[in-house]
């Protein structure tokens, strides 16, 4: 289970200024190539002890500010972020041999973000972002089923549903976005934007070369 990187390479000249730009480039490029969904990501957490944990959401926002995904705030990754709000994302992309890796700080959308986005969602993720208490243990799938068919039935004959109020999104700031290309013989290409700090003057991103 192993194969040599052969598609590409990613050199400096390659990149945009700003590293939002150049992952819309990749995201595009993701998407015209017909990756099951391309704004998947993995998103990476810490609790109190430090103890990680991950999984994947569906990225449904970008802009300047960051990255923006849904969730319910009392769920594991809800309760972390709240709490620890530096975290890591990733996109990976196997088929055309790239990952994007961030690394930022997550903080919740306000009220209003999160209403026009929840009357975006279809009728039946409106019902279950109400009904499933995400991340908390239930009996059994009967249980679940029955809370949904409650909440179904509890918003009968209401026809636009409210928000939640433990539902919403968080926004990742970005401090640093790493974009990999596989090449041959594992010397793979990882280019990374840096937030620039005080030594490097406080302005705009510094780009580094990773070793592979």
């Amino acid at each position: 289970m192993r194969r040599d990187y052969a598609a590409g390479g990613l050199a400096e000249a390659d990149l945009e200024p700003e590293p939002v730009p150049m992952f819309r480039r990749w995201l595009r490029e993701a998407t015209d190539a017909g990756l099951h969904e391309p704004n998947a990501m993995v998103v990476a957490t810490a609790d109190a002890e430090g103890t990680p944990s991950a999984r994947l959401v569906l990225l449904k926002g970008l802009d300047e500010r960051g990255f923006v995904f849904f969730t319910n705030y009392r769920s594991r990754k809800g309760t972390e972020l709240s709490a620890h709000p530096a975290c890591a994302l990733l996109f990976p992309w196997h088929d055309l041999e790239r990952q994007v890796r961030v690394d930022g700080r997550a903080a919740p959308l306000g009220e209003e973000e999160n209403i026009a986005y929840f009357r975006s969602r279809p009728r039946a993720s409106q019902i279950g972002a109400w009904a499933s208490p995400q991340s908390s243990v239930v009996a059994s799938r009967e249980e679940l089923d029955a809370g949904y068919a409650a909440t179904e039935e509890r918003f009968a004959e209401v026809e636009e549903i409210p928000l939640p109020p433990s539902w919403g999104g968080f926004r990742v700031a970005p401090e640093a976005v790493e974009f990999w290309q596989g090449r041959r013989g594992r010397m793979h290409d990882r280019l990374r934007y840096r937030r620039a700090g005080a030594r490097d003057g406080d302005a705009g991103w510094v780009v580094e070369r990773l070793a592979p």
